[in-house]
């Protein structure tokens, strides 16, 4: 088919590879526009941007799809249908209208669970065990479009969104393509989704991120690994050259009793409002991410100490 595909970061590059792979043409890629990135804050192209431009796709980063100019613009593709994966904007009538086929989205959530922004990031806090990726025709409202197609994917106690991320864009490279597949042979079928279970996934914040140990363990451990790598869960430790912020990054959570935001042993097992959390990967401010006994070699954190 004749495609446009409009995606921004990373999870979005692997759908991108696959619908190439497959065969089909994509008359255009579009992003989000070029933005200061890196310490030097330098300009530098999405993730789909580079890998667009790399296989020799046109690109375009539109500031706003709802300029009649660029729905004009992309009226004139021509397409039998457009892909969308996380793009970072929304999409007018007129542009999930104008492909013959019509507009699909693959989402990091089992529809109608976690629409919106940070499906995975929010499915881990939450506590969830099994998630997917879904197929769905779009329509105006915020991922309300019928489901076509579905892929799970259980979530396991030591996953991060990082990790998760990876395994839900490798399930979804491969089901976008299968669905594709249907909707040009006709055998597609579009399934509304159900009016109960509706939760949003809201952008996550930094603002929110430092943790407050009064909290339950277990609560504290899903945080840590929903916010890892960004903006990371962080606590401030004391050193003797004054506090330090540390993030963590990898935690699980251990039945063991203590003062909430006291270390009970030498390796990082924290208490909480009930529970304890153990930190197993951290990174200091202005280091590399490291697992705790590395970490704790050069910054010791004794049974006793009071993190902040």
């Amino acid at each position: 088919m004749r495609l446009a595909f409009l995606g921004t970061p990373d999870f979005a590059v692997s759908a991108l590879a696959a619908i190439v792979e497959a065969g089909h043409e994509v008359a255009c890629v579009y992003s989000q526009p070029p933005a200061p990135r890196g310490r030097g804050h330098e300009l530098k192209p999405s993730s789909v941007h580079a890998f667009a431009e790399a296989h020799g796709i046109p690109v375009r980063t539109p500031v706003s799809m709802r300029d009649p100019a660029e729905i004009a613009a992309f009226a004139a593709l021509h397409l039998d249908a457009a892909v969308v994966v996380a793009f970072g904007q929304i999409l007018p009538g007129a542009v999930l209208e104008a492909p013959t086929l019509g507009s699909y989205n693959l989402h990091g959530s089992l529809l109608p669970r976690w629409r919106g922004a940070a499906p995975i990031q929010r499915a881990i806090m939450a506590g969830d065990t099994v998630t997917g990726v879904q197929v769905m025709r779009m329509t105006e409202g915020l991922d309300e479009g019928p489901v076509l197609s579905t892929a799970t994917v259980r979530i396991g106690p030591l996953d991060t969104a990082a990790t998760l991320h990876d395994r839900l864009a490798a399930a979804g490279a491969k089901l976008i393509v299968e669905t594709l597949a249907d909707i040009a042979e006709g055998r597609a079928v579009a399934v509304p989704q159900a009016a109960e279970g509706v939760t949003y996934a809201k952008k996550i914040s930094p603002k929110f991120a430092r943790l407050d140990w009064a909290k339950e363990g277990r609560v504290l451990d899903r945080k840590i690994r929903g916010m890892s790598p960004f903006p990371g869960a962080w606590f401030e430790l004391p050193t003797d050259k004054g506090p330090v912020r540390v993030k963590a990054l990898l935690s699980t959570y251990e039945d063991a009793t203590g003062t909430p935001g006291v270390t009970l042993d030498d390796r990082l097992l924290v208490g909480t409002g009930e529970g304890a959390v153990r930190l197993l990967k951290v990174q200091r401010e202005g280091k590399g991410p490291q697992d705790a006994d590395v970490f704790l070699r050069g910054t010791p954190a004794p049974a006793g100490t009071k993190l902040g």
